[in-house]
């Protein structure tokens, strides 16, 4: 018994002991300028030799040095020869959500149950993650935190990541409701072979049935409170956006009719893998697509080996406003590699400009926070980094600052503590 005693201390004594997540940055204190950097404001402009003023958590001016008598204000940082992005967004992402996958007790993405409209995943969301900080050396600087499981898997809120808890958090809370899609096919990895889910239609009536009478509760005025569909009365007022999960062409075209058979008018396909099938469809609908993780293998035997790769191209080249996302496999790890998602869809033919528009201001308008984030343009808060190259390239993606709000974040993480102790170990052997 003693020695079991003296275990659990010794395990509390590490638990304790681990480093967390680096001390949030105070609030901006002094106006500060950084001058001579190539700026890429994020909706498709780029400002040569810029002067960028930030003051209070929010940019005051983006202009060329070149075109005007603006001078440096406050702390000056000396930029020339890098580039200025604003901080990259990672929507439909579990970051926060789980720690380690093999610890149940750090694991809190799903809740018991198929229709969960009143889950609210922020209070789930752990600032101090060490994956979430991880993010913040490639530029991903925001996330919408995103319930998983069930048919409904509840409301997701946007982060900010630096912060001491979920409530300095929070960009915008209850953001969206987010619906998995019943799946019209079903893989076999036996037969090695597609098979029709025999229950979709049954699947789709049910979802449609649970529609009906949220909206029949709200718009009977009963005292009787039912939590679950009054957590669906923002989405019926078009408050809170509605999240699609789905990916198949006929899967996606049930889901515009769902929407316009209940008037959803903040509508958003999430994963999209075979949205360019029916782009003229989702163009004439204004619906706007999260696009599956581009680093992925094509789903068909007849489908392009490199489909993945040019499907942003395949959907902004149709008119869609695009975002990139990052579920999948190991998805929080991967979240890091979102702008090199990016650059992927740059290689197959997309404008460079572009593609750093899906990842920075086209999510800030699907998620709908554009007004204040998403790109560096006067009046919006100043989150934003300094890279020594092309933030798009792993090999330019060397972040020297980062600012969240105005504050100077850290970039060190429990990756870059390794590395330099690493290279210190090997550098002294090499010396001996």
């Amino acid at each position: 018994m003693k020695s079991i005693i003296n275990s659990f201390i010794a395990i509390l004594i590490v638990a304790f002991s681990a480093k967390a997540q680096q001390t949030p940055a105070p609030k901006q204190s002094q106006t500060i300028s950084i001058v001579g950097a190539t700026a890429h404001i994020g909706n498709g402009e780029i400002v040569e030799n810029a002067l960028v003023i930030f003051k209070d958590g929010k940019i005051q001016s983006v202009t060329s040095l070149d075109d005007t008598s603006m001078q440096p204000e406050g702390k000056v940082i000396n930029a020339q020869g890098k580039h200025v992005y604003p901080g990259f967004i990672a929507p439909n992402s579990t970051l926060g959500l789980v720690e380690i996958d093999a610890v149940k007790a750090s694991d809190d993405e799903d809740e018991i149950g198929n229709y969960l409209p009143h889950i609210r995943s922020i209070i789930a969301y752990n600032a101090e993650s060490k994956i979430v900080e991880s993010m913040r050396p490639n530029g991903v600087l925001i996330g919408q935190i995103t319930p998983r499981g069930g048919r409904i898997s509840g409301t997701s809120s946007i982060v900010q990541f630096d912060a001491w808890n979920w409530e300095d958090a929070i960009l915008k809370e209850d953001d969206g409701l987010h619906i998995n899609w019943p799946r019209n096919f079903s893989y076999s990895w036996r037969e090695g072979s597609y098979s029709p889910n025999k229950k979709y239609k049954e699947q789709m009536d049910e979802l449609s049935l649970f529609f009906k009478k949220a909206h029949a509760y709200h718009k009977s005025n009963s005292e009787k409170i039912n939590t679950v569909f009054e957590a669906m009365k923002s989405v019926f007022d078009g408050d809170k956006k509605v999240f699609v999960h789905v990916n198949s062409e006929k899967g996606i075209l049930d889901a515009l009719a769902f929407k316009s058979n209940f008037n959803l008018n903040e509508f958003v396909i999430v994963g999209g893998e075979e949205a360019y099938k029916v782009a003229s469809d989702l163009k004439s609908a204004d619906v706007p697509v999260l696009l599956q993780r581009i680093h992925s293998n094509p789903q068909f035997e007849g489908d392009d080996y490199d489909l993945p790769y040019k499907l942003p191209k395949l959907l902004n080249d149709a008119g869609i406003l695009v975002g990139l996302e990052t579920s999948g496999q190991m998805e929080r790890m991967n979240s890091r590699n979102l702008p090199f998602y990016a650059g992927t869809a740059v290689a197959y033919g997309l404008d460079k400009d572009e593609a750093l528009k899906m990842i920075t201001l086209n999510t800030a308008k699907i998620l709908g926070i554009d007004s204040f984030t998403g790109s560096l343009e006067e009046g919006k808060d100043a989150t934003l980094f300094i890279s020594e190259g092309d933030a798009l390239d792993m090999m330019g993606n060397q972040l020297t600052q980062a600012f969240i709000q105005g504050r100077e974040i850290s970039l060190e993480s429990h990756q870059t503590e390794l590395y330099k102790r690493y290279s210190n170990k090997y550098e002294h052997n090499i010396d001996d």
